[in-house]
């Protein structure tokens, strides 16, 4: 028997604290997902001093919340893997180093965005 669906307004509610809960245990349980969202909070702040226009700014706060989110995701992905065993698997290793590697990407361009800013701002480039 399929689980029944809680309608409307209170599915959206009970929804955002499933979210919640999840946020919290990423903070709880991931050191990662700690310094990506303290990184990520710093930034946002510092992105409203240095913005030289709106999609500037979007780009600067953007991505390191994405970075957070996957990593979330990243946290997901592992959580799942060990939950299913602690051997070795070749299919469990890939999927937590694909996982990793979508974290790393963002990391990447969050880097060579809030840089390329960064040296336009004080007239480098």
């Amino acid at each position: 028997m399929a689980k029944k669906q809680t309608p409307g307004l209170k599915r959206i509610v009970k929804a955002a604290g499933y979210s919640m809960k999840g946020f919290k245990a990423g903070l709880e349980n991931e050191a990662a997902v700690r310094q990506e969202t303290l990184l990520a909070v710093i930034l946002t702040v510092l992105a409203f001093f240095i913005y030289q226009d709106l999609s500037e700014l979007l780009l600067l706060i953007i991505l390191p919340w994405l970075t957070v989110a996957f990593e979330l995701a990243n946290s997901a992905i592992e959580a799942v893997v060990d939950r299913i065993g602690s051997e070795w698997n070749e299919l469990s290793g890939r999927a937590k180093d694909l996982g990793s590697a979508c974290v790393f990407v963002l990391l990447i361009l969050t880097l060579i965005t809030w840089g390329t800013v960064l040296l336009e701002y004080f007239g480098i480039i």
